[in-house]
């Protein structure tokens, strides 16, 4: 390894038995340059650009999902009405991320949760949470009562439990309203749009997931994304959002609509147990849509599950796998715009950096 190249850890989706995968992506020094450059010159004014040729050229490293199908890093709006089970839903979500259990049949990513739970107080978490999950605790589940607002330096808060926490997947807002700016604009679109960026720039910035709980218009619409009160501005700005309704207030089932943009849009029937005050899985009313396989990677895949480690140029690659049938350059940037795809569908991690002799590509399976 070069001595411009500086060790990132990223964990990788857990297993059904919540073992989590971890091993290292390279970020170059150049790259870092690079992106202080950008924001160098953004803050003076200057409009950065990159070809779609470097964009090719470039390996990003793979957005991981917290829980598999359902919810990734950014920010995302977790919306329903008063007394609906969303404080019972974040609960759920958050020990299930924390302790590496999958949620229902969605596989989760294990990692530390920090819950501000801004209308709550530590009596009536304690009494929810073992009413839920019993005495079985966990050390990697944090929680605040109070927090400052973000322009009276929440995101400093933030960024320092992220700093002594670095393990943190997940952060649960409850709610927005406790956290936003107060003043007279507060509805307006600018303003909701504003509030929701300045969390997607800090879960942006630290690879987290920001999920902020709050609530719907009391005006029905056909369009439940229609309902989240506020602006447009408040979904426009986020990566995702999440609908929680029930017809009448004394169901036990709710529906949920997930909208986003890393994952496809969804509607789910879930239960709430009344005993145990958890909310169970019934069904997707439409199977989610399967990417076709991929020929390509489907062969290094192959080929690295028996080499375990591998590295080399991309023409040494192409000698090692006589199915593939394609020039050096364009197999390099192919390996490139998959690095997501090869991390989180076959656990393979791909690294590239530029030598004497010319691009070099690491490959390397990753052990369960």
């Amino acid at each position: 390894m070069s001595k411009k190249e500086k060790i990132v850890p990223i964990t990788s989706a857990a297993t059904d038995k919540g073992q989590s995968l971890k091993t290292n992506i390279i970020v170059t020094e150049k790259q870092q340059k690079s992106n202080e450059q950008n924001t160098k010159n953004f803050e003076q004014g200057v409009l950065y650009t990159i070809t779609m040729e470097e964009l090719y050229d470039t390996a990003f490293p793979p957005k991981v999902p917290i829980v598999d199908g359902l919810i990734y890093n950014g920010t995302y709006l977790f919306v329903g009405a008063p007394k609906v089970g969303k404080s019972f839903f974040m609960a759920q979500l958050g020990y299930h991320v924390s302790m590496g259990i999958s949620l229902w049949d969605y596989k989760v990513n294990q990692g530390s949760v920090l819950y501000l739970a801004l209308e709550d107080d530590f009596s009536r978490l304690q009494k929810r949470l073992s009413k839920m999950f019993g005495m079985e605790s966990t050390n990697n589940f944090y929680f605040a009562t109070m927090s400052k607002s973000l322009n009276e330096g929440l995101e400093e808060q933030l960024s320092k439990f992220m700093k002594e926490h670095a393990d943190t997947k997940l952060i649960m807002i409850d709610t927005l309203q406790k956290i936003r700016e107060v003043g007279g604009d507060r509805y307006s679109y600018s303003s909701d749009y504003d509030i929701v960026t300045k969390l997607k720039q800090f879960s942006d910035k630290h690879n987290v997931c920001v999920l902020v709980v709050h609530h719907t218009r009391k005006l029905q619409s056909e369009d439940s994304f229609e309902m989240i009160s506020g602006t447009n501005g408040l979904l426009g700005a986020a990566d995702g959002a999440f609908i929680m309704q029930k017809k009448k207030r004394t169901d036990n089932n709710a529906v949920l609509d997930i909208v986003g943009r890393d994952q496809p849009d969804q509607k789910l029937t879930i239960e709430f147990d009344r005993e145990h005050c958890v909310w169970n899985f019934k069904k997707a009313e439409i199977e989610l849509w399967k990417e076709p396989v991929d020929k390509v990677l489907e062969v290094i895949a192959k080929f690295i599950e028996k080499q375990k480690r591998w590295q080399g140029t991309a023409t040494e690659l192409l000698n090692c796998l006589s199915e593939i049938n394609m020039q050096p350059n364009k197999l390099t940037k192919k390996l490139n715009v998959s690095v997501e795809k090869l991390y989180i569908d076959y656990q393979v991690i791909y690294k590239s950096s530029r030598g004497h002799d010319g691009r070099m590509i690491y490959l390397e399976k990753l052990e369960n």
